[in-house]
């Protein structure tokens, strides 16, 4: 039965007025169709609830049973609705937020401390793995995705820009020297990322347009944060966001950026979540925090250039 609760509050009203007639005046309806809804709720039940007699409404032994059941089950959904009343507008619970590991340890665990003080009333339960989380099955709030969402079942809102440089150490350059345009690189020793698809084509816009540059090497990762140290070792060059080098790396001098007329493709950093209606205030809050944190990191950035 689609709407068994109103049927409970149509019976409880009848039993405390005594009277079909008042209750269809008191809800603008019909003294019938006050009559139908109880008759709907007896064949429910499979019981008698009231015995109708020309001068009064008498509740059967049945009836008393489940008038005392129907109070406590409509006090009972009264608070339900009011807890969640409450709560709408107002960030609370646990949070279970996906991101990629590299990105977490260093763009997402060092802004959670002035999150949680500012919404001390959410828990965060962080996951943080390289490969793309099942949010429905694996019961994920949101998750923070470099890349394209590919998923037209989710829903994505972009709140940062990963960059991608050409980097090389300056061990490596001094032995091969340094590519002069993309197309140089096929003669290069190229850090791979194999997590990927595309991990051995690396896209650039540039004077000529999009070129896509097929690339190779020895040395291949499934880990971003292991091609920045293969390239820091001086085993080849890099393609890697900008985002990794939170350590002045480029700035001291132990990285030099190659290709500068070239921009390497961007990739959009995106906070994914599985649906957009009833959209809890927990995660739209986690989603509104990194949006500005990211807006304000020139790494991260969709204004930076």
């Amino acid at each position: 039965m689609s709407d068994t609760l109103s049927l409970f509050r149509t019976f409880v009203r009848v039993v405390e007025a005594g009277s079909f007639t008042a209750v269809a005046e008191e809800m603008n309806t019909s003294q019938p169709t006050i009559s139908r809804q109880v008759a709907a709720l007896e064949d429910h039940l499979g019981c008698l609830l009231l015995q109708r007699t020309t001068r009064a409404l008498v509740l059967t032994d049945d009836g008393r049973t489940f008038y005392e059941a129907a109070l406590t089950a409509l006090d009972a959904a009264t608070q339900a609705e009011s807890a969640v009343g409450r709560l709408r507008g107002h960030a609370t619970g646990r949070l279970r937020l996906a991101v990629p590991g590299v990105f977490g340890r260093l763009h997402v665990i060092p802004r959670l401390p002035a999150f949680l003080e500012r919404h001390p009333e959410i828990e965060v339960d962080l996951v943080m793995h390289d490969r793309f989380t099942d949010l429905i099955e694996e019961g994920i709030d949101l998750a923070l995705r470099v890349g394209p969402v590919k998923d037209s079942g989710l829903v994505a809102r972009t709140v940062g820009v990963s960059r991608r440089s050409v980097l090389a150490a300056p061990s490596y350059l001094e032995r091969y020297g340094a590519p002069a345009h993309p197309s140089d690189l096929q003669a290069h020793r190229c850090i791979m990322y194999s997590g990927l698809a595309a991990g051995r084509v690396w896209g650039f816009e540039g004077p000529e347009g999009h070129l896509d540059v097929p690339i190779s090497g020895q040395f291949s990762v499934d880990n971003t944060e292991g091609v920045r140290a293969a390239v820091l070792e001086g085993m080849g060059i890099g393609y890697v966001p900008i985002w990794h080098f939170v350590d002045n790396e480029i700035e001291s001098g132990r990285l030099a950026l190659l290709l500068s007329d070239y921009e390497a493709t961007p990739l959009p950093i995106s906070a994914v979540y599985p649906s957009r209606r009833y959209l809890a205030p927990k995660v739209r809050a986690a989603i509104d925090y990194f949006a500005a944190e990211f807006r304000a990191d020139p790494k991260l950035s969709p204004a930076a250039r």
